[in-house]
């Protein structure tokens, strides 16, 4: 078993993002997980990411706030404890339109080696 102490969890970058911060719970350099990584998010009002994909599979769970995840089929608003599945190579931008900052959970998969 491996724990991270939300108090020990390292930010980390995550490119196309603004006014946002980002810490690693699980997986990347924090854990040796084999299929996925885990973070938490913290969007600013106002922050966000840009419109782009990834070959890796996202699961979005808001723990605070709203965010606004947009695809190219259209945009839907997560609210606390709503998620999103989003597929390997499918685009999305997020904002947070709000005042509050919003807080999620990203998992992402790990590419197959």
């Amino acid at each position: 078993m491996h724990v991270t102490r939300f108090t020990d969890a390292k930010p980390y970058e995550a490119k196309r993002h603004h006014a946002m911060v980002a810490l690693q719970l699980q997986g990347g350099a924090e854990s040796a997980t084999e299929a996925f990584t885990c973070g938490l998010s913290h969007f600013l009002p106002g922050g966000g990411a840009e419109m782009s994909a990834s070959a890796a599979e996202k699961l979005y769970v808001v723990v605070a706030g709203e965010v606004t995840v947009i695809t190219d089929g259209g945009e839907v608003v997560l609210g606390p404890l709503d998620s999103c599945h989003l597929a390997p190579g499918e685009a999305r931008a997020i904002e947070n339109r709000g005042n509050a900052v919003a807080s999620m959970l990203v998992i992402l998969s790990k590419p197959k080696s």
